[in-house]
């Protein structure tokens, strides 16, 4: 099971790192995460989280977090929340 919490706003190409806009749940460090786009399709595990620079255990609504991603992502992809 999967729920909407973000779109992504930013990809930093040179470091690997998705700016995403947490718009509807708390995101944590270990959460599982799938990023949905038209040439995207994602899933990982939250593995650190950034805000204002600063390492964050979690991200809650509102806030615009970095990311580290495995592969490329693009602005305007869905961040989902995924449920086991």
């Amino acid at each position: 099971m999967e729920k909407q919490i973000g779109h992504v706003t930013h990809y930093f190409n040179h470091l690997g790192v998705a700016a995403i806009v947490v718009e509807d749940e708390d995101l944590r460090v270990g959460d599982e995460i799938h990023i949905k786009g038209h040439k995207t399709d994602l899933v990982q595990p939250v593995e650190s989280l950034q805000y204002e620079h600063l390492d964050i255990p979690e991200a809650h609504r509102g806030q615009n977090v970095g990311v580290k991603v495995k592969n490329h992502v693009r602005e305007h992809d869905i961040v989902y929340k995924v449920y086991m």
